[in-house]
C-alpha cells in the first residue's frame, strides 16, 4: 500500500485514500461551483464532500465549444471564489476552460486560436479525478472536440493549472475494466512522452519512469480486478506522476496521432493513444533508443544493452496486450479515412516534439503498422 503524501510540484497534492474528504476544509466560507460529471455526483464520498454546494452537472463526452460556454455562464452566475472540477479528465479541462472563460470573457475559440493572452486567474481550481490517466489535476491544458473543424483542439498554459489536486485512488475503484485500460495507457504515454519529448529534461524523465514503474505495477491487475487496491494505488500514482512529467515536457507522436482518430472515429482517448503507441514509439525509436531502454527497464522487460529502443517498444506492446488494448482495426478504424487521419497528425502540435521529425510518410507508416495488427 502507497502511504498518503503532499506535494507542491506544481500544484498542492495530497495523495491519500479518502483525500476527498478533504474539500469541505478547503472550501470552507468561500462561494463554490462544482463542475462535476453526473454518475460521479452519485459516488457516496464525492456526494458528502460536495454536499450542500452549486453544481454543475457534467454531460456524458468531451468538452466541445458550445459545452464550455454553457459552463462559463454558470460559473459567471455563481461568481465563485473556487471552481471545483470532479471526474475523469474531460470533467477536469471543462472546470479549467470554463473558469478561463468566464474569468476573461473570452471564447475559448479565441484562446486556442492563440489571440488572447492567459492571465492569472482570480478564481481557485480544485481538481479530484475519479480516473487513472489524464494527469489533467495538476497539467495546465484543456482538450476540446471542435465539431467544425472535425479535429481536437486545446490551450495548454501553467496559469490553467489548478490551486489543489485531491487524489483519491478510493474513487477509482468503480471504474470498469475498458475505462480503466484506456485511461491507464493514456497515462503510461504521458510518462513515456516525459522521458523521450524534445523538450524534456531530467526531470521530466526521473518522474516519467518512476511513472511507468507505478504504471506498469498496476494496470494489468486493475483491468483484471477492479477492486485490487494495491493495484488501485499503483495506477493512480502513476497517472499523478504522468501528469507530472507532462508538465515538465509534453505528449509525443501517440497523442497527434490518437487525437486524429479520436476526433474522426468519436472514440475515447485513451483508446486512441493505446491504437498507436507501439507504433509511434518504434519509428521514434532511431532517434531514442537509448531512452527507450530505460522505458523497457522500468517496465520489467528484459534488454540486451543494444541502446536500439526495441526493447522498449516490445514491453510496451506486451503491457498493451494485457491491458487487452484492441487494434486498429478491432476498434472499427479501417483504411477509408487514412488521408484524413494523416492531415490532422500532421497539423497536431505533438508532432513537433517527437526526438525526430516526422513526414508524412512516417505518420502513414505507423498507421499502416497499427492497421497490419491482426491481434495483441
Amino acid at each position: 500500500m502507497i502511504a498518503g503524501f503532499q506535494a507542491s510540484l506544481p500544484v498542492k497534492v495530497s495523495f491519500a485514500d479518502g483525500a476527498v474528504g478533504e474539500l469541505p476544509g478547503i472550501l470552507a466560507g468561500r462561494r463554490v461551483l462544482v463542475v462535476v460529471e453526473e454518475p460521479v455526483a452519485d459516488i457516496p464520498a464525492v456526494a458528502e464532500a460536495i454536499e450542500g454546494f452549486e453544481a454543475y452537472a457534467k454531460p456524458p463526452g468531451e468538452p466541445t465549444f458550445d459545452l464550455i460556454a454553457d459552463a462559463a455562464a454558470a460559473v459567471e452566475r455563481a461568481r465563485p471564489e473556487v471552481v471545483v472540477g470532479i471526474g475523469g479528465g474531460s470533467a477536469l479541462d471543462l472546470a479549467k476552460a470554463a473558469r478561463l472563460v468566464a474569468g476573461q470573457g473570452e471564447s475559448f475559440e479565441r484562446f486556442c486560436d492563440g489571440e488572447i493572452e492567459v492571465l492569472p486567474p482570480a478564481v481557485d481550481l480544485v481538481a479530484v479525478p475519479t480516473t487513472s490517466g489524464t494527469g489533467s489535476e495538476v497539467s495546465g491544458g484543456a482538450v476540446v472536440v471542435d465539431h467544425v473543424e472535425r479535429r481536437k483542439r486545446g490551450v495548454a498554459h501553467p496559469l490553467m493549472r489548478a490551486q489543489h489536486a485531491l487524489v483519491d485512488p478510493l474513487l477509482t475503484v468503480g471504474l470498469p475494466p475498458d475505462a480503466t485500460a484506456y485511461t491507464g495507457v493514456d497515462a503510461l504515454a504521458q510518462a513515456i512522452g516525459g522521458v523521450i519529448a524534445s523538450n524534456g529534461n531530467v526531470l521530466s524523465t526521473a518522474i516519467g519512469l518512476e511513472a511507468c514503474r507505478h504504471i506498469a505495477a498496476g494496470l494489468e491487475p486493475a483491468v483484471r480486478d477492479g477492486g485490487d487496491l494495491d493495484a488501485r494505488h499503483e495506477l493512480s500514482l502513476g497517472s499523478l506522476m504522468a501528469g507530472l512529467a507532462m508538465n515538465l515536457s509534453d505528449c509525443c507522436a501517440d497523442h497527434a496521432l490518437g487525437h486524429s482518430i479520436g476526433s474522426t472515429y468519436g472514440l475515447p482517448h485513451g483508446l486512441t493513444v493505446g491504437l498507436v503507441l507501439a507504433e509511434t514509439l518504434d519509428v521514434n525509436r532511431p532517434a531514442c533508443g537509448p531512452q527507450l531502454d530505460q522505458v523497457a527497464d522500468a517496465l520489467g522487460e528484459p534488454r540486451d544493452r543494444s541502446g536500439d529502443g526495441v526493447a522498449g517498444v516490445r514491453a510496451v506492446r506486451r503491457l498493451l496486450a494485457r491491458a487487452r488494448i484492441p487494434t486498429m482495426r478491432g476498434a472499427g478504424v479501417g483504411d477509408e479515412q487514412i488521408g484524413r487521419l494523416v492531415e490532422l497528425s500532421m497539423a497536431d502540435y505533438c508532432l513537433t516534439v517527437n526526438p525526430r521529425e516526422w513526414t508524412e510518410d512516417d505518420v502513414r507508416r505507423a498507421y499502416a503498422d497499427a492497421l497490419a495488427l491482426e491481434g495483441r
